[in-house]
């Protein structure tokens, strides 16, 4: 595949869990189709919003096997291959790629203390390791380093990475990456993962975005996105603004983790609306307490979704 098959909305997919937390394939089944039939353009496995921190390689590998046989080819399927140091994601990537992925996501070494240098060396091992493109995973807030744009555009000319998803939340240094690779010629392609700007990153040139939001309304997403690359911003306005209300399931929970906070408000609304059986996380997330699930599902009603 080329950099050109990865654009659009490629949702962070969610990993349904039984009760007692094992993976529940017959929701991850259901997800995927509903997912497609709303109209994305790829799926990613295996992020943040999937919890793969939580998760054993072998759920990994059975995972996004899953997807993949689900997704039978309709849209590409992107895997995190999220290690400590490269050696460590080559391996994890090859596994991935082995159960069907099109394409492989990482971030900087996890763990390990690393400079610039060696950062840029860790993307290239883990690319000359695997037969397939691969993609920078920028989020400072768990690998604590910001990748700068003249790092990953100089990255994507020599043909290492084909592309980022920017969860850095520094729309300003997202700005400055598009206009850089733009001077380059393209050679990345560019992925948002803020969900409340996407309506603004697809008008000033972004390749697409990962918006764990999509999780719980992926057709408004990829409607925002179609009006959008149509010249139809009034429409993509609309489309954020209303992802926007319903995006404030997330602030809901006080004192609570941020995996804990994201996640389960993104399961709790999923839930509610009948995307998923059970709203649990991974261990040792507690579930959210009542009356913030029970705030939850009044902003999903007050937006009228699921109605």
């Amino acid at each position: 595949m080329t950099t050109t098959t990865f654009h659009g909305i490629i949702p962070p997919i969610v990993t349904p869990l039984h009760t007692d937390g094992t993976v529940n394939y017959d929701d991850l089944t259901r997800l995927v189709e509903h997912l497609i039939a709303s109209g994305v353009h790829g799926i990613f496995a295996m992020g943040s919003t999937g919890q793969v921190a939580y998760l054993t390689d072998a759920d990994r590998v059975a995972i996004v096997k899953s997807i993949r046989k689900t997704a039978a080819g309709r849209v590409p399927v992107i895997a995190g291959a999220m290690d400590l140091t490269a050696v460590r994601v080559a391996e994890a990537a090859r596994a991935l790629l082995d159960a069907g992925a099109d394409a492989i996501v990482t971030t900087a070494p996890l763990y390990a203390i690393n400079d610039e240098s060696e950062v840029a060396d860790h993307f290239r091992y883990v690319r000359a390791a695997i037969d397939a493109p691969l993609f920078a995973y920028d989020i400072p807030v768990r690998v604590h380093r910001k990748l700068s744009p003249a790092f990953l555009v100089g990255l994507g000319k020599e043909g290492v990475l084909a592309g980022i998803k920017d969860s850095s939340g520094d729309d300003v240094s997202f700005r400055r990456l598009i206009a850089m690779n733009e001077a380059a010629g393209r050679p990345l392609a560019l992925f948002t993962g803020h969900e409340v700007v996407v309506d603004a990153m697809a008008m000033i040139g972004a390749d697409g975005a990962v918006p764990g939001l999509a999780n719980v309304d992926a057709a408004a997403y990829a409607r925002l996105w179609n009006a959008a690359k149509a010249g139809d911003m009034k429409t993509a306005i609309a489309e954020q603004e209303y992802l926007n209300r319903l995006f404030e399931i997330v602030f809901v929970a006080k004192g609570r983790s941020g995996d804990a906070a994201g996640v389960g408000a993104f399961k709790e609304a999923m839930a509610a609306i009948g995307l998923l059986s059970s709203s649990t996380m991974s261990f040792p997330l507690k579930p959210l307490e009542a009356a913030t699930v029970e705030q939850i599902r009044a902003i999903v009603k007050s937006v009228g979704l699921g109605q």
